[in-house]
């Protein structure tokens, strides 16, 4: 019979490898408020229409917003899909 033992954390969540990422939306003179929010609702499961048209203006009030925080390899398929569909994207960041 085997034993498991558990190692207590040392450090909070997101300090291990991968981390948390920022998928960061720019404001832009070519897309319109529509084209913004319907693009969020349709790439990132968590945003409604009604969501992305707060985020869209608040990306249009403040240059930029944060649309999605998570494991890099989500953050990198809504940043590919989002930058797909031409909204002007910042690079992925660490959180």
């Amino acid at each position: 019979m085997s034993l498991t033992v558990e190692l207590p954390r040392t450090a909070g969540p997101g300090s291990g490898v991968g981390g948390m990422w920022n998928v960061v939306v720019l404001n832009d003179s070519h897309n319109t408020f529509d084209h913004v929010a319907e693009t969020l609702a349709a790439h990132i499961p968590e945003i409604t229409l009604a969501d992305g048209y707060r985020v869209a203006d608040r990306i249009h009030r403040t240059g930029c917003a944060i649309v999605w925080s998570g494991a890099q390899e989500d953050a990198e398929y809504y940043w590919a899909g989002l930058d797909g569909a031409g909204l002007t994207m910042a690079p992925l960041e660490a959180a």
